[in-house]
């Protein structure tokens, strides 16, 4: 069956030059942007039930942008100065380019990973004396508690932000050739909305391990995979499953 009509489960990029808007335009197919969750932020009343005293901690570890913006809404919330002499532990460059939007860049202690998680272990090895605070969301990637206990480091987790399925109901009479997931949380709100969704001939795309489980957990029939060593993105996984059946 041919493809004419996808939808990402994610809000739409807000860069011109989004690998999307090239595949939409390359491959003559239309692509919708709808995010099936989002974050919301707790109250500064919910982090001080974690018994958590921003001035208690000397280092920050941001993993996302998410913390970034709900750290600094809960230090203007809880009216807590955030000290010049904090060190910010960034998992990438752009969570650490984000931060200017808070921060003047050269005048903080910032060390920044390449990508992933383990990436930024050295640098958190190396400055272990610290008390690190990790702002998250609800829910964690198992590995990063982990890591962390490995590495030894003095750390808490605070959850600042939470997330939140979307109401779709809007999608109720809406057919899409491919529905594309890029998380766990993406499956359950596909069926926290639709209990009873039936995949028919909707194409099921998935980007990572922990989605691929979900989504066989849920009992769909998974069409196209990415990460994988021949398409490492999911443009190029799309593109290649676009390209083999829009040419029958």
């Amino acid at each position: 069956m041919k493809v004419k009509t996808i939808l990402i489960s994610q809000p739409e990029p807000k860069v011109e030059n989004s690998p999307y808007f090239e595949l939409e335009e390359k491959q003559k197919v239309k692509i919708d942007f709808i995010p099936f969750i989002h974050v919301e932020g707790v109250s500064s009343k919910e982090v001080r039930q974690q018994k958590i005293d921003l001035s208690q901690y000397t280092a920050i570890i941001l993993t996302s942008r998410n913390a970034v913006d709900h750290f600094f809404r809960i230090a203007e919330e809880m009216r807590f100065k955030v000290p010049d002499s904090l060190k910010y532990f960034c998992q990438s460059e752009a969570v650490a380019y984000y931060l200017q939007k808070y921060v003047v860049y050269r005048k903080r202690k910032i060390y920044v990973g390449k990508r992933t998680f383990p990436d930024l272990a050295p640098m958190l090895k190396k400055y272990k004396n610290e008390k690190f605070l990790l702002p998250s969301s609800d829910m964690l990637k198992p590995a990063i508690p982990k890591q962390l206990d490995k590495l030894g480091v003095n750390w808490t987790r605070g959850i600042f932000y939470k997330t939140v399925v979307s109401d779709l109901s809007n999608l109720k009479e809406v057919f899409y050739d491919i529905v594309v997931f890029f998380s766990p949380s993406g499956i359950i709100s596909l069926f926290e909305n639709f209990p009873d969704f039936e995949q028919k001939n909707t194409r099921i795309a998935v980007f990572g391990n922990s989605t691929i489980k979900a989504a066989k957990e849920h009992g769909l029939t998974i069409n196209i995979k990415a990460p994988t060593p021949e398409t490492p993105s999911m443009t190029m996984a799309l593109e290649k499953y676009i390209k083999e059946n829009n040419k029958k």
